[in-house]
């Protein structure tokens, strides 16, 4: 028997005013968010809140040394809420404070994360439409001085709400619209074809997926560019169902496989993703191309009126029209690299790659490397 259960209370509000007075934002409670996001959105309503930027503690996608760096900073503050407003790096940051005692470094909680207690209560408001972290339990942290990109899960950081603001996308670029809704897409195929679904995760899986799909099609065909923001709301729930369909059946090995390219190389998370997917999608087909493989290709068949058959390169090709997939070679990638890779990927995403649609040794692992090189 299995069950689901949604733990964070979802709510959805036009504007961040608009949740800000119905909140009571005030100066118990901490901001994490960057500087830019804060002078927005939160500083014209002069509510008085504390607030800590996350760029003053390092670039990009959170590491060991900046989450302890912002730990430092936070040991001798007062606050009670701490509000994320952010895309993926501030939620995962967000999600580590709010589990973090006075004491606690990041390998402290990675080293005791089966006794993890919530220290504060947590709210989330993403301001991007893929992570989907706002509905589930995992903060994806690059350990540096290990040498390795790892998920910290534990339902202690479970947001206690996740608040949807449309106008909280108005200004989000094109390049982080494309790699986060490509991040939101990959969601939903990996939790829908996950063996460790229910047929509730995958209605949320199934919906993610179609909306997103559907939402690039009329984007695509409008003319590209901002044309997207006329869906943006259909995106930022889009991505949430997605998170409640990963959070569930988790995701699989395209995220383990694109987490050393982040790790390592710094390619943006969603990118990674994209880079990764079809080369996995056509392993996962070359060995064992009947099953779930196929209700998948139905539902994007539906979308984009196409066959079955044709249903995975259809979406690649709208995929390539939202973003354009590059070989690794051109990120910098060395062909050295791939069997490094390969093998870290078995030896520590064993966490993800359960999930996979079938199972992969180390050797399709680097073929799949290979194919996208």
């Amino acid at each position: 028997m299995k069950g689901f259960t949604i733990k964070t209370e979802i709510e959805e509000y036009d504007t961040f005013e608009q949740y800000a007075a119905q909140a009571d934002l005030g100066p118990q409670d901490l901001v994490l968010c960057g500087e830019h996001t804060y002078d927005k959105y939160v500083a014209p309503l002069s509510l008085g809140v504390q607030t800590l930027f996350r760029e003053k503690y390092g670039k990009g996608e959170p590491t060991d040394g900046m989450v302890d760096a912002i730990l430092d900073a936070l040991r001798k503050k007062e606050f009670n809420r701490i509000i994320a407003i952010g895309g993926g790096t501030v939620v995962d940051i967000a999600k580590v404070v709010a589990v973090a005692g006075k004491e606690d470094k990041v390998d402290d909680l990675y080293d005791n994360v089966d006794k993890l207690k919530k220290v504060h209560p947590l709210v989330i408001i993403p301001t991007t439409c893929g992570t989907g972290s706002e509905v589930t339990n995992i903060s994806v942290i690059n350990r540096v001085s290990k040498g390795v990109k790892m998920g910290l899960a534990s339902n202690a950081m479970l947001a206690d709400k996740a608040v949807m603001i449309t106008n909280m996308l108005d200004s989000l670029p094109y390049k982080i619209f494309a790699t986060s809704s490509i991040d939101a897409m990959v969601h939903s195929v990996e939790s829908f074809l996950s063996p460790n679904g229910c047929s509730i995760s995958r209605i949320f899986s199934t919906e993610a997926l179609k909306t997103i799909i559907q939402c690039w099609k009329k984007s695509v065909e409008a003319g590209g560019g901002d044309a997207w923001k006329t869906y943006a709301a259909d995106f930022l729930k889009a991505s949430n169902w997605a998170g409640l369909g990963f959070g569930y059946a988790g995701c699989a090995a395209v995220h383990a496989c694109a987490y050393p390219l982040g790790s390592v190389y710094h390619i943006p998370h969603g990118q990674s993703n994209q880079l990764m997917f079809k080369d996995a999608m056509e392993k996962y087909k070359q060995i064992q191309p009947t099953g779930r493989i196929n209700d998948l290709e139905d539902i994007i068949a539906e979308c984009l009126g196409v066959t079955q058959s044709e249903a995975l390169t259809a979406l690649y090709e709208l995929m390539n029209k939202v973003l354009k997939k590059e070989p690794l070679r051109n990120f910098g990638v060395k062909e050295s690299d791939l069997p490094v890779f390969a093998g870290d990927v078995i030896k520590t995403q064993q966490r993800l790659l359960k999930n996979n649609y079938i199972q992969l040794s180390e050797e399709q692992v680097l073929e799949i490397y290979k194919a996208a090189y």
